[in-house]
């Protein structure tokens, strides 16, 4: 079995010649700011990937696509933070097709067969805001709702054809509590400002910049009403915490493939590397088949946080042990060995992050405690 073969295949499978395409490219030309990786995903037909075959995607599967996020991962880091999002966002509005039996599949069908391009205006990433707490708000003017608020950092800002974002709907009635809702706003729109933001030359293909909006006008059925906002919200996430943590995963299996090719010293620390990252795949791919089998639930949420914990661990001694075992030359010879070692540790500051909240909200719901995410 070669390693990452299974991966491979699977985005082969779905994406044909998309990896052979990326896997030719210099790794400065897809990590760059001016990077085409991600029209080059969109002309290969990979904002379909999860979008249901009755919607025209191809329907993959949660264990078929973390096989391919990990794939991707091993190439183009950026891309796979990227299409991470995107794919999150598209799983959300899955979420809600099926729990509110909305117009969404309209909007799935265009990704799939127009390749439009989602962002993610969630509050994931912002400081003291739990992941779905309304990162933005409406109110109701003219028949209209105008939606302002900001995401910094937010993926595909230059490339989005539409950003999802959760939003707080001021109550019509005096007094009246905010509503939840999912407001989907074209980034065309009059009022969506992209900004730069994101400094770091590590992950910079992922179009990371700040989004403002100012009094966006969004129509009334482009705001969608979340009545049963817990179990879209658990499932929403189970998919992004899958498909980001299978990203990263990615990423220090690119290095481990480095080292098993290099057959450095002793093979001892290539076969304990290897081993660590199967196992947190192996991790992933029984929480993916558990949702497959209609677990949507919070129980699994956590289970899926703490595999996502136990990889983070897997892929700092996998990668430190690459790149030891690759040796000094290799890590001062090229960018590619420092590079991917340092986008693998991103995935610690995705949230909800181990170091506070997320730990927190893990031992309190093992306490018996509801699942709170910060």
């Amino acid at each position: 079995m070669e390693f990452l073969a299974e991966d491979r295949r699977a985005l082969e499978g779905f994406l044909p010649g998309f990896d052979a395409r990326i896997a030719s490219m210099p790794l400065a030309e897809m990590e760059g700011r001016d990077s085409q990786v991600v029209e080059l995903f969109r002309e290969a037909g990979g904002a379909g990937l999860v979008v249901p075959r009755d919607f025209k995607g191809h329907g993959a599967s949660p264990s078929a696509a973390i096989r391919v996020q990990r794939a991707i991962g091993s190439r183009s880091p950026s891309l796979a933070v990227a299409t991470t999002m995107h794919h999150f966002s598209t799983a959300s509005l899955i979420e809600l097709q099926q729990a509110e039996g909305g117009f969404e599949w309209l909007l799935l069908q265009a990704i799939a067969e127009q390749g439009r391009l989602l962002a993610s205006g969630f509050a994931e990433g912002v400081h003291g805001q739990g992941v779905f707490s309304p990162a933005m708000r409406a109110r109701r003017v003219d028949g209209k709702f105008l939606v302002s608020g900001k995401k910094k950092p937010c993926s595909l800002s230059r490339s989005m054809d539409v950003l999802t974002a959760s939003v707080a709907v001021s109550g019509e009635a005096p007094g009246a509590a905010p509503e939840f809702a999912v407001a989907l706003v074209p980034a065309s729109s009059p009022g969506l400002e992209v900004a730069d933001f994101w400094g770091s030359p590590v992950l910079a293909g992922a179009q990371s910049e700040a989004v403002t909006l100012s009094d966006v006008s969004v129509d009334p059925d482009l705001v969608i009403g979340v009545e049963n906002t817990d179990a879209v919200q658990a499932a929403s996430f189970l998919w992004f915490e899958l498909l980001i943590t299978a990203s990263y995963l990615g990423m220090a299996s690119a290095l481990a493939e480095r080292a098993i090719a290099a057959e450095r010293g002793d093979p001892a620390p290539r076969a304990t590397m290897v081993a660590g990252l199967e196992a947190a795949m192996a991790s992933l791919a029984a929480v993916a088949h558990r949702m497959e089998q209609g677990d949507r639930g919070e129980s699994l949420l956590v289970q899926a946080l703490l595999h996502r914990y136990a990889a983070q661990d897997a892929i700092n001694r996998s990668v430190a042990a690459a790149v030891e075992q690759l040796g000094g030359m290799a890590f001062i010879g090229g960018e590619e060995v420092s590079y991917f070692a340092s986008a693998s540790r991103a995935l610690a500051f995705h949230p909800p992050q181990r170091q506070g909240p997320g730990s927190r909200a893990v031992l309190a719901a093992l306490a018996g405690e509801p699942l709170k995410i910060e």
